[in-house]
């Protein structure tokens, strides 16, 4: 058995290599008060008073549970014991949707707005092996491919935030176990032990497993691959659409088909360019199942338009099939309930820039590109529908992508001005 010195020497190491792609110096850890973050949050304090790296903790109260106040309590006091600064951020679920998924959600947009206002240049999470390892069989039981059973991202981006997951290749027993031997005292939630939940019963299929040598660190091996796989995968797909896609005032314009022997695009890259550029086009997080675009490649066949994903996809016919496209738009239905004020950010994508004014608000063009010279911009009607414009009150005062209003200019935010190279950046 590994004696405690070597064990948190050797936690130490696995923390210090996941940060070193990072050049962070004020660092907040997610703790719930689970075993996994609380060890999370000692081994991160101990790698910031070796590195001069400012530590910080946070705590989300889904107000769900009665037990969540005893976690709470209990990540504050070690946080005092420490000396280091935890806030708790607050949750109400609305009653819609999956609860577990919108309480996924919250916590991201939660901590990522915390992370905005203390300043902080990375959020560390207390995922583990075992966490890979559950989320695969999840989502080997709904057939998912290449992307959805590669290995989660040590460093990532989400809800304009960074995020490190240091503890990847360490597994709950070995981080309890490391827990135990420093006398840190930790909560188990209870939920972790009902099946009602699909986690929990991925747990205890991964158990059933191990007569036949699948545990979690084989499978978190094929993880790695599927991600080695899925990299390989999204650079290719990147190299097709520097040739392929074109990017104009929002929307994505791709081949309709493979292209001919000579030049032609393999069935799983074009299907990677349609699923991204359909993600890129709406700004939503996720892409569309297979089985959506799998009927609309079937109802493009015939030519015409097919909605799907919060967009619009038209046929743009060529001089012979394989130069036939298919242009992907924002559906207007999509967009014209929303409205915000002309400094923020509208749908996701477009920042407008000019004049900006507190009762001016963005809202799409909709019918009233019938007021501009739409015809001179060169793009489709229905793609000015679902632009965005400046209004105040039922006064149109500007639509830039129209060409209507010389003081107002759009711009797609987040690294949309290109989808080639959104693609690479995702």
């Amino acid at each position: 058995m590994t004696d405690a010195p070597l064990l948190r020497d050797n936690l130490c190491k696995i923390v210090r290599s996941a940060l070193l792609r990072s050049v962070a110096k004020r660092v907040g850890v997610a703790v719930s008060g689970g075993g996994d973050s609380m060890a999370l949050l000692d081994l991160m304090l101990a790698h910031g008073a070796e590195n001069g790296v400012e530590i910080s903790a946070v705590t989300v109260d889904h107000g769900l549970r009665q037990e969540a106040k005893e976690e709470i309590d209990l990540v504050a006091g070690f946080c005092e014991s420490r000396g280091i600064r935890h806030d708790v951020l607050n949750w109400h679920w609305d009653g819609k949707g999956n609860l577990q998924a919108a309480a996924r959600d919250a916590r991201y947009e939660l901590i990522a707005d915390w992370s905005f206002r203390q300043n902080l240049d990375l959020v560390a999470l207390g995922h583990t092996k075992d966490d890979v390892a559950e989320t695969f069989l999840m989502r080997l039981a709904r057939s998912s491919g290449v992307d959805g059973l590669a290995k989660m991202e040590q460093l990532f981006e989400r809800n304009g935030a960074s995020w490190v997951r240091p503890l990847l290749d360490t597994g709950r027993a070995e981080l309890r176990s490391y827990l135990k031997r420093q006398g840190i005292k930790w909560a188990d939630d209870p939920s972790n032990e009902d099946e009602g939940f699909e986690r929990v019963r991925a747990r205890r299929v991964l158990t059933t497993l191990e007569p036949l040598d699948i545990d979690a660190e084989t499978i978190l091996a094929v993880a790695q691959n599927m991600f080695s796989a899925k990299s390989a995968l999204k650079m290719y797909t990147f190299c097709e659409a520097t040739k392929h896609a074109e990017t104009l005032s929002g929307d994505v314009i791709l081949p309709a088909a493979m292209g001919s022997n000579q030049s032609s695009i393999p069935p799983e890259i074009l299907m990677r360019l349609r699923r991204t550029a359909l993600q890129f086009v709406s700004g939503s997080k996720f892409p569309p199942r297979g089985e959506a675009l799998t009927d609309m490649r079937t109802a493009m066949t015939e030519g015409g338009t097919y909605t799907l994903h919060g967009c619009v996809i038209t046929e743009i016919k060529g001089e012979n099939q394989h130069q036939d496209r298919w242009r992907i738009s924002r559906e207007y239905n999509a967009v014209k309930d929303l409205s915000c004020a002309s400094d923020q950010l509208w749908d996701g994508r477009w920042q407008l820039d000019g004049r900006h004014a507190p009762d001016l608000e963005i809202r799409a063009l909709g019918d009233a590109v019938k007021d501009t010279e739409w015809r001179e911009s060169g793009l489709p009607r229905e793609t000015l529908r679902s632009s965005p414009a400046i209004w105040r009150g039922n006064d149109l005062v500007a639509a830039p992508i129209a060409g209507y209003g010389d003081e107002w200019q759009a711009k797609l935010a987040g690294h949309r001005d290109d989808f080639a190279s959104w693609l690479l950046r995702r």
